[in-house]
């Protein structure tokens, strides 16, 4: 037989039935190969529309999130001194200022809570004395401000030389929603941790911006479905995969 005779022509059907088979087999081996197989992964209690808490996780102990910010004011618990500003409530000045702290100020948008000493919008707080501040806390905050920039310039203008920002922004969160009645907000923003380290220093020297991330896409899920950091443990809790931050936390120093 001639040796053409035996050749096989492209696109002729003897060579794209090997193609589907190899085709085929390249599929099933794949499949194979994956764990959990596809279609065989088991929800569980995650096979749901509406999460399991919608309060963050507050009704069920402390919402992932918080034990994130926790972690980072510890580290940085000694910034936390003089003349600190918080927003919404005292309550990391008081847990990780302790007697460092000579005088507590919270600013909020209304007078409606007790500790609230200044009334303010953040993007339009002209009437704060600059120079005035050893630190700021400003934990999940940055979200609710549509003028992201003009909140870190009133930042700057209103620490002293030498003080010290501590923010913390979401990257993966559900939408923040505002008590009715009571208080007022928007949820306008998430964040990377590039995009924070350009942000913080367009406004604070780039050499005075420390930016830290942290989550992983099982903190991730457990934090969207509002289970408590009680229920993760802490080796999931702590492990870090930048390809799903889940919470970005940033120190500012003005120059002093």
């Amino acid at each position: 037989m001639p040796a053409r005779a035996l050749e096989v022509k492209l696109g002729s059907p003897i060579l794209l039935k090997i193609r589907r088979r190899l085709s085929n087999y390249k599929a099933r081996w794949h499949k194979s190969t994956r764990w959990p197989p596809v279609g065989a992964f088991d929800w569980g209690d995650l096979r749901r529309l509406t999460p399991i808490s919608k309060k963050f996780g507050l009704d069920r102990g402390l919402p992932i999130d918080r034990y994130y910010i926790e972690r980072f004011l510890q580290e940085h618990n000694a910034d936390i001194q003089g003349r600190v500003l918080e927003f919404g409530d005292p309550r990391y000045t008081l847990k990780f200022g302790g007697d460092r702290v000579t005088t507590s100020d919270v600013l909020d948008l209304s007078l409606w809570k007790p500790d609230v000493t200044i009334v303010a919008d953040f993007s339009k707080a002209d009437h704060i004395p600059s120079d005035t501040f050893d630190c700021i806390i400003m934990t999940q905050t940055l979200q609710l401000i549509y003028e992201v920039r003009t909140a870190l310039h009133t930042s700057y203008r209103i620490l002293k030389p030498g003080g010290i920002l501590l923010a913390t922004v979401p990257v993966i969160s559900r939408i923040a929603r505002p008590f009715p009645h009571l208080e007022r907000w928007e949820d306008y923003w998430r964040f990377t941790s590039q995009a924070s380290q350009r942000l913080f220093a367009e406004v604070f020297p780039v050499e005075n911006v420390t930016v830290a991330a942290f989550g992983n896409v099982l903190t991730a899920t457990a934090f969207l479905h509002g289970l408590a950091f009680e229920e993760v443990p802490p080796s999931e809790l702590d492990f870090r995969d930048p390809d799903y931050e889940m919470l970005i936390a940033v120190r500012a120093v003005k120059p002093g």
